[in-house]
Formats: structure tokens, C-alpha cells, sequence
């Protein structure tokens, strides 16, 4: 069932189909997976919830998953944008959080702790340290005032990108500490929908599943 359009203009964001690693809970970074075939469906189905809405602008990770994603619900002409790229997990990249926890004796909170808790390894992440969370919230905060010039002119923007990046962007939007994404879920190929409400941003739909 498709999502009726608001008559406002919305930031909508769409989180990328399954891969494998977000199947089995593995920390997906700078790898480079493609989308499993489940991962294709729900893309498709995410194409059909979002089919009668017309977006003036629509930007995707240039990390294939996300791509991939972004040409299966009808927009194969996104523009390829790096501040949409998924944290660089670094050390972390590759592995569940329970391995993480494991490696530093409690339980690792990704939003609390960050990636550099373990040092840069050559077999996750190519041994780069990762991001800072402050590094993947300023590339969010530039998105959203790209974006918001397009809102402001009166159209839809479609971003879609990844589960801990879109989280963080959320808190960009609504101006509050980035650690706050710790409490905004997003499933596989799930929309969210970005927009105004008395003159201030809110978030009016969140972690809507793709068969909306």
C-alpha cells in the first residue's frame, strides 16, 4: 500500500535492503556487500510504498547495498552522495556486537563507546581507526542543510542510505546529541518520513516497514 504524500514537504529516509551482514548482525561499514535476495524484495516493496510520491531531489550512499536499493524502488539516477556513506566502523567493521563486547569486557553500546575501543585491525575495516560519532554527525548535519534547500523551495528529498548513518541524521534534523540514535531502531528497507510541524523539524513517520 503506497504512502499517501504529505501536503507539506518531507525528507524521506530509506534504509537500505538486507545484505548478509545485516542478516547475521555484523557491523556493515565501508564493505562493500550487495544486497541478498531478500534484500532485493524488500527494496521493491519499499518502491511500491513510496510510488505515489514525486521527490524533487534523491541522493543515496555511494556504497553499492545503497545504490542498489535506491535503482530497485524506481531511482536509478540518484545522485551519489559521501555524506550518506555508513559509519566507518574501522576495528568493529565486520563484527557483531557481542564480539565487540566480548574483546572489551562489557557490553559494547556503539552510540556510547564508538568504534575505537579496539585497536585498527588490517582484517576489519583495512585497519583505517574509524569515525568519531562527532565525524559521522557533522556529515549528517551537512546533508540535512543540502536537503533542507529543497524542502524550503517546496519538494520532497529521498535519501537513501544506511541503519546507524540515517539514525544519526535523524538527530541532526531535530537538533539533539547524536547519542540519541541510540534509541531510534531502523530495520532493513524501512522509510521514515522527515518534515515541519509549528515551525519546527519533527519526525512524522519512523522505521515503517517496507510492505507499508
Amino acid at each position: 500500500m503506497p504512502l499517501v504524500p504529505s501536503k507539506d514537504p518531507q525528507l524521506v529516509l530509506l534504509r537500505h535492503g538486507e545484505t548478509a551482514w545485516s542478516a547475521s548482525g555484523q557491523h556493515t561499514g565501508r564493505t562493500d556487500l550487495p544486497l541478498t535476495d531478500a534484500g532485493v524484495e524488500q527494496a521493491r516493496t519499499a518502491g511500491h510504498a513510496l510510488a505515489g510520491i514525486t521527490f524533487t531531489a534523491v541522493y543515496a550512499s555511494p556504497l553499492e547495498r545503497a545504490r542498489h536499493t535506491a535503482e530497485l524502488v524506481g531511482h536509478p539516477d540518484a545522485v551519489a552522495d559521501p555524506d550518506l556513506a555508513e559509519w566507518d566502523y574501522g576495528p568493529v567493521d565486520g563484527r557483531t556486537s557481542a564480539d565487540v563486547s566480548e574483546a572489551i569486557g562489557h557490553e559494547f553500546q556503539i552510540f556510547e563507546d564508538g568504534v575505537r575501543v579496539l585497536s585498527p585491525d588490517p582484517a576489519h575495516g583495512d585497519g583505517r581507526p574509524g569515525e568519531l560519532l562527532a565525524d559521522v554527525a557533522a556529515r549528517a548535519r551537512r546533508f540535512v542543510e543540502r536537503a533542507d534547500t529543497t524542502l524550503q523551495a517546496g519538494g520532497n528529498v529521498l535519501a537513501v542510505a544506511h541503519g546507524h548513518l540515517l539514525r544519526v541524521l535523524a538527530t541532526a534534523w531535530i537538533g539533539v546529541d547524536p547519542r540519541y540514535a541510540a534509541r531510534l531502531e531502523l530495520g532493513t528497507a524501512a522509510i521514515c518520513q522527515l518534515g515541519y510541524g509549528h515551525d519546527l523539524r519533527t519526525i512524522e513517520g519512523w522505521n515503517l516497514p517496507p510492505h507499508v
